[in-house]
């Protein structure tokens, strides 16, 4: 799909959810979209109700997965009523699975060293950069069990790491294609994931409250490109088995 500039890659489902217009109507083009959160905030199924919204709004998408593999992911769209099953028949939908364990899936039969190194791999996999929309769920995890990025950590040069992808990402976008990156902070120095909150368009917090005795979901605006007004807003949401993400709440701080 072809698209200018200055309109935005809408997140659609507006007849399901308020997230399309929480978020002002899309991502845009051209940016880089960092989706924080720790384990069980809801970083997955906000990747998913994104990939899927895209989709049904004829956007091009590639999702990878690094705990999901592709029946994994279909059984979990479908228990959030996202059925992607026409969308990637459709290859509207691209969906991809790093098993970061023994190898990965953008190799061949090579050595096992070379098999490791994952961001090579990734940046190599030109398929998976076609799409206008290329969503990486989640990637504090590639980056952890990428050998290079571990050596360059070792010598405390996780900026410099860092900066090498930030170069493959910011070509990727210039050409007008979105990424979002999910990352669980916890996982990694502020040294290593710095720079990539310094570069985002759209940064994204996800966290859990506690109020009385309930854990409560909520989305944290932290920067969002062109959309100044929205810097500082928190929008209470929850994940609903047969239903997705449901908008619950909105303050603007």
């Amino acid at each position: 799909m072809s698209i200018a500039r200055n309109d935005l890659y809408s997140l659609g489902l507006d007849d399901h959810d308020r997230l399309n217009k929480e978020l002002g109507g899309g991502i845009p083009p051209g940016s880089i979209i960092l989706v924080e959160g720790d384990y069980g905030a809801g970083k997955s199924a906000m990747s998913q109700r994104f990939s899927y919204g895209l989709c049904e709004e004829d956007n091009d998408v590639t999702m990878l997965s690094t705990e999901l593999t592709v029946g994994s992911f279909l059984d979990q769209m479908h228990s959030l009523s996202y059925d992607v099953v026409d969308h990637i028949l459709d290859e509207n939908l691209l969906f991809l699975h790093a098993d970061i364990g023994d190898g990965n899936t953008f190799s061949g039969n090579e050595e096992e060293q070379d098999r490791k190194e994952l961001l090579r791999r990734l940046m190599e996999a030109e398929v998976m950069w076609e799409s206008d929309v290329i969503i990486i769920d989640t990637f504090d995890a590639i980056l952890r069990n990428d050998p290079k990025f571990e050596a360059l950590v070792r010598q405390n040069e996780e900026r410099q790491a860092a900066l090498e992808i930030i170069s493959f990402f910011r070509d990727v976008i210039s050409r007008g294609k979105c990424i979002m990156l999910t990352v669980d902070p916890s996982t990694l120095a502020e040294e290593a994931i710095g720079p990539f909150r310094a570069i985002a368009d759209v940064f994204i917090e996800l966290e859990m409250v506690e109020v009385g005795n309930d854990v409560r979901r909520q989305v944290s605006v932290k920067r969002f490109a062109g959309m100044g007004e929205q810097v500082g807003d928190t929008i209470g949401f929850s994940v609903r088995s047969g239903t997705g993400i449901v908008i619950e709440s909105r303050s603007v701080a």
